[in-house]
Parts: structure tokens; C-alpha cells; sequence
């Protein structure tokens, strides 16, 4: 954007950002996220700020006593700087250690650095596997410090990035409001996560509230004007393009924000690669909302919003249902909220659920469950289908063979609620229990989930390997649950 303001103006709008904003520090080289859209609208030069951030050094502890109050002379004393210990981040968990079925020495004898790797790359695609993991990334597990205090944060922001990733937004909000707002790597986070639910008004009012917890000028210029302050938000984005403290694209997409002549304009910004949750925002702000398909599952969220289209509604939850990020009950709710307004893909699914719900409510339901049955298989979403309405399925007699009764069956079976024998599992799902590790369980149990995920590629033998870990790590219900979906993932997943 070019500029033709004098120069003294210019001068003087640097002058006021300088005010408005602290400076930055030192370009940053890598993101700090695991996702590349993740934090994006936050990450930009550090800023030069006395908040202690998960996985800084701590500041030295003093050793001498503290100098008396009393002034000798009426020079300027110099500023020392202490950081508020909040304790190790890494132990900040929702759930408690019991609750989650886990054990409390999860994490003994591991390199959080190590750990926070392995939970950025363990995958999860069974659901037995999703609800493991989501239990380890929301626990309040014990974490020993290393050597040094240089890694303190970094396992608990990789949780609260796993979370993102898999679209577990109000779980990944839970576990950062846990540890509190207060560090500016918690609370990009928040920022991000508010604006994709659509409450940036509160983010906002965080950050006007908290000096020194500005995450970025984009931020910064975008809650300036979330607050009405538009004049501050103009001179802070003009100061900060002449200073090239945002990038050109940034500056073109704040401008359309904050200059209504674009209202009537009509050119279309172009999207960039890798869009950032305020980007993200802001398109929709300025009259040019994205889809949310083909961006990261989070992303979904900001569709679950009332003010969006039912289809679009649909199509979010069913995506974060299959990431594992959706309870089984409210996307059931979700599919019952209209009656379906047309045919095809997720309105054939709305419309077969709702057929299906009322005949279970008449009490003959064998019809309807076939049909709702082929419509979500065919869609691979029986399992999802499984967990919506497996508990509402009478227990088929153990004589009736019927097609209907096969399926009632299955579906219970997926679920653990059915008495009746599993199939014959392939000949390789078996492995001996090792022993018990003695410590780095944590290393270990997300070793087994990987290894349990290789089922899904037809790799038994490495799967029933991690089935044999969760029990040898004293979790046999989750052993149980992940070996009975292997063995009915052909029958309840798509044909292929």
C-alpha cells in the first residue's frame, strides 16, 4: 500500500505506535507451534517484555540480600526484573490423574522435550485411541524437572497444540486457562481459539487488561478496533508499516478491515497458503468469508457458530466428530436441530438419523436401522454412527440372524455393550504381555498407540504388540476397547 502522507505525519503516527505498542526484540525464526496455521495471527517479532514465557530460562535467583529501601542520593535506582513462579506448567492438567484413568507416574524418568515430541506425532485414529489420547493431553500428570530449566512448558503448550490439532478447542482452552492467561505463549493460544469461536471480544478485553501480553501488532491494531478505538488502529498500522512490524499482507488485509471505502470496492482478496485464525477473522469481517473445509480441522469450530448455515453446521460437526473432537450426543443434537432441506451426502445422514430415531421411538426400528446403517458406511462414519446410537438398540436375541439384528449387534459390539461373541480376530492379533516398564511409561504408552494405529494399514502383528503394552502399563480396558475395533474395523468400516 502506498503512502503519500507527509513526512512529518508519518513521523508522528510512528511516534504514537511507539506509544500504543511496545517494540519488538528479534525476528523469529521457527513458529512455535506444531501447526503451521496455528498462532500464525500472533507470530512476529518478540516483543520486548519482562513476561516469562513456558520454556525460558528462569531469571537468576538472588543471592545476596536485598539492598535497604532507603535512597542515599536522588538518583535514578536501577529496575530489577523477578518472575511470579506460577510452578512447571508441564504438571497443569483438567483432569485428575484417577479421573483419567491413568497412572501418576505417567511421565517419570522422560525428557519433556522428548515427550512433547512424541505427543505431537503419536497419531489417533481409531476411536478407542482418540479418547486415550485425549485423557494423556488433558491430565494432570507429575512432570520432574531436567537438568535445566530451559524446557519448563514445553510438554504442556505440545498438549495444548495436539489438542488444536485434532479440533479439541474447548479442551485445549480448558488446559491453557488452567495455567492461567498470564504468559504470552498461553494466551496466543487463547487469542487464536477465541477468534475461531467467534469471542474475540473477550480475548480482546484480556489483552486490554494485561500490559505486555499484546501478542503481536496485527492483534494489537485488530482489538484496537474491536474496541471502537478505529483512529488508534489506523495510526498504530500505519506506524507499523513504515516500521515493517507487519507483513505487506497483513497491512493489505488490516486496511480492507478499517477503511469502509473497500466495503463497496469489489476485488476479492486472494487467501494466503497458510491462513491464521485472525486472517481468518478478518476475511469474514470484511465481507469475504473462507470455507472451512480445507483448512485444519479447528477450524471447523468457528461453523458450529448459530449464526452459520445448517449444512455448514453439519459438515463442521461430522468433520470434528470423526477427528474426535465432537461428542457422539451433540452431534446427534446437531443433526436434529432442521429437517433436512434438500438430498445428498450430509443431508441423506440428517434425514436416515431422524428416520431412525423415531422408528426406535415406535418401537420398530429394523427398517430404518439398514438404511441409516448403509448411508453412514458408505459415508465411513458407521462408528460414528455406533457412538451415537448403539445405547438406544435393544440386545438382539441370540437366535435372531436377521440383517437387522447382525447390525443392532455390531454396532453394540463396537461400543463394549454387547454380550455376544466377537468374530474369530486375525491370526497375528495376539502378543505377549511384556513386562511392566519401570519408568518412561509415558514413552511407552504412546509408543503402543502408534503401533495400535498401524491396524488401521492391516499391520496386526505391531498392533497386537502396542494391545499387549496397555496392559502391561495397567490399562486393559483401553486394551480391550482397541482389539475389539481392530477386529470389527472391516465390518464397520466403508467398502472398499
Amino acid at each position: 500500500m502506498s503512502d503519500r502522507r507527509p513526512r512529518a505525519a508519518r513521523g508522528l503516527a510512528a511516534a504514537m505506535l511507539l506509544a500504543l505498542t511496545p517494540l519488538p526484540a528479534i525476528a523469529q525464526d521457527q513458529p512455535l507451534s506444531a501447526s503451521d496455521w496455528l498462532s500464525g495471527s500472533v507470530r512476529g517479532p518478540v516483543r520486548e517484555s519482562s513476561a516469562w514465557r513456558p520454556g525460558d530460562t528462569r531469571p537468576p535467583v538472588r543471592k545476596t540480600p536485598r539492598p535497604s529501601p532507603v535512597a542515599t542520593s536522588g538518583e535514578v535506582g536501577a529496575v530489577s526484573v523477578t518472575r511470579l513462579d506460577h510452578g512447571n506448567p508441564d504438571a497443569t492438567g483438567i483432569l485428575s490423574p484417577r479421573r483419567a484413568g491413568l497412572p501418576v507416574d505417567l511421565w517419570a524418568g522422560s525428557d519433556p522435550a522428548t515427550v512433547a515430541g512424541m505427543v505431537l506425532e503419536t497419531p489417533a485414529r481409531l476411536q478407542s485411541m482418540q479418547g486415550l489420547l485425549t485423557r494423556i493431553l488433558t491430565a494432570q500428570l507429575a512432570v520432574a524437572d531436567g537438568p535445566s530449566d530451559g524446557a519448563r512448558g514445553q510438554l504442556f503448550l505440545a498438549r495444548a497444540d495436539r489438542l488444536l490439532d485434532m479440533g479439541a478447542v474447548d479442551q485445549a482452552q480448558g488446559l491453557l486457562l488452567a495455567a492461567g492467561p498470564g504468559e504470552p505463549e498461553i494466551f496466543r493460544r487463547l487469542f487464536d481459539i477465541a477468534l475461531l469461536e467467534g469471542d474475540e471480544s473477550r480475548a480482546c478485553a484480556i489483552m486490554d487488561g494485561t500490559p505486555g501480553i499484546a501478542p503481536s501488532f496485527a492483534a494489537r491494531i485488530f482489538c484496537l478496533a474491536q474496541t471502537g478505538d478505529w483512529s488508534a488502529a489506523a495510526i498504530s498500522l500505519h506506524g507499523a508499516e513504515m516500521l515493517d512490524l507487519v507483513h505487506d499482507r497483513e497491512a493489505q488485509l488490516l486496511t480492507y478491515f478499517l477503511d469502509d471505502a473497500y466495503v463497496d470496492h469489489g476485488e476479492a482478496l486472494a487467501p494466503p497458503e497458510n491462513l491464521s485464525p485472525l486472517e481468518f477473522r478478518i476475511f469474514e469481517a470484511i465481507g469475504q468469508p473462507l470455507p472451512t473445509t480445507p483448512l485444519p480441522v479447528a477450524f471447523a469450530q468457528s461453523d458450529l457458530r448459530l449464526n452459520s448455515g445448517f449444512k455448514a453446521r453439519l459438515e463442521a460437526a461430522e468433520r470434528l466428530a470423526r477427528a474426535g473432537a465432537l461428542s457422539p450426543g451433540r452431534l446427534r443434537r446437531i443433526y436434529g436441530e432442521q429437517p433436512p432441506a434438500a438430498s445428498g451426502g450430509v443431508w441423506d445422514r440428517a434425514a436416515a438419523l431422524a428416520e431412525l430415531d423415531a422408528a426406535i421411538a415406535a418401537g420398530d426400528h429394523d427398517a430404518a436401522l439398514l438404511r441409516c446403517f448403509q448411508v453412514f458406511r458408505q459415508a465411513d462414519m458407521a462408528d460414528i454412527l455406533a457412538s451415537m446410537i448403539a445405547a438406544d438398540l435393544p440386545e438382539p436375541a441370540p437366535e435372531d440372524m436377521g440383517d437387522a439384528a447382525e447390525t443392532a449387534r455390531l454396532l453394540r459390539q463396537w461400543q463394549g455393550l454387547s454380550d455376544a461373541p466377537l468374530p474369530a480376530p486375525p491370526a497375528d492379533l495376539t502378543a505377549q504381555i511384556p513386562p511392566a516398564p519401570a519408568a518412561r511409561k509415558g514413552e511407552a504408552l504412546l509408543t503402543a498407540m502408534s503401533d495400535i494405529d498401524a491396524a488401521i494399514e492391516g499391520d496386526m502383528a505391531r498392533a497386537a504388540k502396542g494391545i499387549a503394552m496397555l496392559i502391561a502399563l495397567g490399562l486393559p480396558e483401553d486394551a480391550s476397547r482397541a482389539r475389539r475395533q481392530i477386529i470389527l474395523l472391516d465390518r464397520i468400516g466403508a467398502e472398499r
